[in-house]
C-alpha cells in the first residue's frame, strides 16, 4: 500500500517490500557510475568511476507525507523503475578523455543525427563527484552560458556534505562546481561551474509534443565515456517510474519518457533531445537484464527520462536558491485491490486516508474510493496517480474521476501545494 498520511504523521512509517522483477531482469538508475548497494533492484544512470560501495535506499516507505500525494506503490512488472538513487551505476571510469577524435559534420542535413550531435554535444558535460563515502560520475546539461548546469539529484547527492563536484566540458576543459539546489522528489539538481563563460546552453523543447515512435537522441557519459551519442525512438509516454523514497519518506515518482536509445550507467543527468536538438528529457534510469549491481547493469533498450516540462519550473526555483514546490492532493492511497491481485480488469488508486482541509476532502473523496482518471490520464495504480499529479503545478485545476460502490463521480479540483 502506498500512503500519503496527514502532513505531520506520527511514528515510524511501515516499510513496503517491492515485488521481485521478472526473471532475468533488473532495474537500475542510469545515473552515477559507481558501485551500488547489493539489494537494489533498479539503478540510476549516473556517475561513472571507481567507488566504494555505499548504503542507500533499500526499501520503499508505505506512509509518506500528504504533500507528496502518493508514494511507493507497486513497481517492477508494472513498468515502474525502482532504484537506489544514492548508488552509482558502474565501476569503470578513468581520466577525462573527451571524444575529440570524433568528426561531427556541422553541415549535415537538418534533422539528421549528425546535425543533432553537432548542435547538442557542446551543451552536455560529464560530472565527477567525490566524498569520503566514495566517488562517481554522471552527466549534465548546460543551461546558461556562465555555467549553470542541470542534472539528476542522484548524480550529485554523494557530494552533498562537503564533497567535491567537477565538470568536464566537451572541449576538454574542466572546472569545479557548487550545488545550487536539489529536489529529490523529481530527482533534479542544479549546479554552477565556477569561473567559466561563453558556454553553449542547450535549447529547451517541449516534452508534451513528443509522440510514441518519434526519433530521439541520448547524449551523456555512459561508463565515463564522454560525449557519447545514441539514438532510438520514444517507446512510451507517461510511464510511472518509482525510484525510491527520500529521507522524509516521500517517493521519487515521475511520468517518464521511455526510450530504446541506449542509456547506461553514467548517462544520468544527460540529455534526451528531439531531431531539432531540443531538450525533451533528462535521462535518469534504466531497466536492465544484468545482475543486481550497477557493475552488471547495461542497456536492454528500456530507458527512462524525466520529461522536461515537468521539471522546468523546479529548475527555475533551484536556480534562484528557492525550495522546490510540488502539486499535492492530500490523500493516502494504495493500488486498487484488483491490481494488487495481479488482475487487469480493474485499475486505479484506492483512497486509504483523506487529509483534513485538503483538496481531496473538498472534492468529497472518501476512504475506499478508487481514483481512475485525472483529466485524460488513466490511473492504473498508486504510482500512476503520483506521477500524474507530479506532472502538474500547485493551483492547477484538474478533473478527477473516481468510483464509489460501482458509481462514477467526477469533480474539478484545484491542486494544493507542498510549500511550507
Amino acid at each position: 500500500m502506498t500512503e500519503l498520511p496527514p502532513q505531520q504523521p506520527s511514528g515510524t512509517p511501515p516499510q513496503w517490500t517491492p515485488p521481485a522483477p521478472p526473471a532475468g531482469s533488473t532495474q537500475h538508475p542510469a545515473g552515477p557510475f559507481a558501485a551500488p548497494p547489493a539489494q537494489t533492484s533498479v539503478m540510476p544512470a549516473a556517475p561513472a568511476a571507481p567507488a566504494k560501495k555505499r548504503t542507500g535506499r533499500t526499501g520503499l516507505v508505505a506512509a509518506v507525507l500528504a504533500g507528496a500525494l502518493v508514494a511507493g506503490g507497486t513497481a517492477g512488472v508494472g513498468g515502474a523503475a525502482i532504484y537506489d538513487a544514492l548508488a552509482g551505476d558502474g565501476t569503470g571510469g578513468g581520466a577525462h578523455t573527451p571524444a575529440t577524435s570524433q568528426v561531427v559534420d556541422a553541415k549535415a542535413p537538418e534533422g539528421s543525427i549528425e546535425k543533432v550531435s553537432a548542435k547538442v554535444l557542446p551543451s552536455v558535460v560529464k560530472i565527477e563527484v567525490g566524498s569520503q563515502q566514495g566517488s562517481g560520475s554522471g552527466s549534465g546539461v548546460v543551461i546558461s552560458s556562465d555555467g549553470t548546469i542541470l542534472t539528476n539529484n542522484h548524480v550529485v547527492e554523494l557530494a552533498a556534505n562537503g564533497g567535491s563536484v567537477t565538470v568536464d566540458f566537451n572541449d576538454g576543459t574542466s572546472a569545479s562546481a557548487e550545488v545550487l539546489g536539489t529536489d529529490p522528489l523529481t530527482d533534479t539538481a542544479v549546479i554552477k561551474a565556477q569561473g567559466v563563460s561563453g558556454l553553449t546552453p542547450i535549447t529547451f523543447g517541449k516534452s508534451s509534443n513528443l509522440t510514441v515512435g518519434q526519433s530521439v537522441v541520448a547524449i551523456g557519459s555512459p561508463f565515463g565515456l564522454d560525449s557519447t551519442v545514441t539514438t532510438g525512438i520514444v517507446s512510451a509516454l507517461d510511464r510511472p517510474v518509482n525510484v525510491g523514497v527520500d529521507q522524509n519518506g516521500a517517493a521519487t515518482v515521475y511520468p517518464a519518457v521511455q526510450t530504446d536509445a541506449a542509456i547506461n550507467p553514467g548517462n544520468s543527468g544527460g540529455a534526451l533531445v528531439d531531431l531539432n536538438g531540443n531538450l525533451v528529457g533528462i535521462n535518469a534510469s534504466i531497466r536492465s537484464g544484468g545482475g543486481a549491481t550497477s557493475e552488471d547493469a547495461g542497456s536492454i533498450g528500456i530507458g527512462f527520462a524525466i520529461p522536461i516540462d515537468e521539471i522546468r519550473p523546479i529548475v527555475e526555483q533551484l536556480e534562484k536558491g528557492e525550495q522546490a514546490t510540488h502539486a499535492q492532493f492530500g490523500i493516502s492511497v494504495s493500488d486498487a485491490p484488483a491490481a494488487q491481485n495481479g488482475q487487469n480488469s480493474v485499475t486505479g488508486a484506492q483512497v486509504q486516508e483523506v487529509s483534513s482541509g485538503s483538496t481531496a476532502e473538498k472534492a468529497g473523496l472518501q476512504k475506499g474510493d478508487i481514483i481512475t482518471k485525472v483529466d485524460d490520464h488513466v490511473i492504473t495504480g498508486s504510482d500512476s496517480l503520483v506521477a500524474t499529479v507530479r506532472s502538474y503545478r500547485p493551483n492547477d485545476e484538474v478533473e478527477v474521476t473516481w468510483t464509489r460502490n460501482g458509481e462514477e463521480h467526477t469533480e474539478k479540483v484545484t491542486l494544493d501545494s507542498d510549500a511550507s
